[in-house]
C-alpha cells in the first residue's frame, strides 16, 4: 500500500472512534466511562482531522467494521464498559499493530510523525481506560462475556485477526 492508501485507511479508523464514541458518550450511564469516551472520542477525532488535513480531504469515512464493533459495544452495555472493553482488548491492540506494521515498511516525514503521534495516543487512551477501570469488580455475566467474544469474532471474520493492515 502507498503511504497515502495507508493513512487514509488508519486515519478511517480513527474516525471511527471519534464518531462512534462522540455519539455513544451521552447516552452511557456510568460517569467516569462517559468522561473517558468523550475523551478517547476527541484525541481520535484529532488524529483523524490532523491525517485528513494531510490527505487534503473534505472527509474521512469511518472504518466500516471498526464502526460496527463500536456500536454493537455500546448497544451491548449501556455502562459503557463493554465499550471501553472493545477499545482496550479489540480495537486498540490491533491499530497499535497496524501503526508498527505501517512504520516497518519505511515511513518518513509527516506521515513518519503521524503514526507516532497516533500510537502515542492510542496507548495513552488505553491507559485512561485501565486508570478509570482499576478497581472495578470484573464483569462475570456469561451474556456479557460473550459479547465481548463477538466483538473480537467480528474483527476477525472480516480478516481483521491482528491488525488493520497489511500494509508493505
Amino acid at each position: 500500500m502507498s503511504e497515502r492508501v495507508t493513512l487514509s485507511h488508519l486515519a478511517s479508523c480513527c474516525a471511527a472512534i471519534y464518531a462512534v464514541l462522540g455519539a455513544g458518550a451521552p447516552q452511557l450511564t456510568d460517569d467516569a466511562y462517559v468522561v473517558c469516551t468523550y475523551e478517547m472520542a476527541r484525541a481520535f477525532g484529532e488524529r483523524s482531522l490532523e491525517a485528513q488535513t494531510q490527505l487534503g480531504l473534505d472527509a474521512l469515512a469511518p472504518e466500516s467494521v471498526v464502526d460496527a464493533v463500536l456500536r454493537r459495544a455500546l448497544g451491548v452495555d449501556e455502562s459503557g464498559a463493554m465499550v471501553l472493553y472493545a477499545m482496550a482488548m479489540v480495537i486498540g491492540p490491533r491499530l497499535l499493530i497496524s501503526l508498527r506494521d505501517a512504520r516497518e515498511v519505511g515511513a518518513e516525514g509527516a506521515y513518519r510523525a503521524w503514526l507516532d503521534a497516533t500510537s502515542v495516543t492510542t496507548v495513552a487512551q488505553m491507559q485512561s481506560i485501565a486508570a478509570v477501570a482499576k478497581g472495578r469488580e470484573p464483569i462475570n455475566d456469561p451474556i456479557w462475556q460473550a459479547s465481548a467474544r463477538e466483538l473480537t469474532e467480528t474483527l476477525e471474520s472480516a480478516g481483521y485477526g491482528e491488525s488493520f493492515g497489511p500494509f508493505g
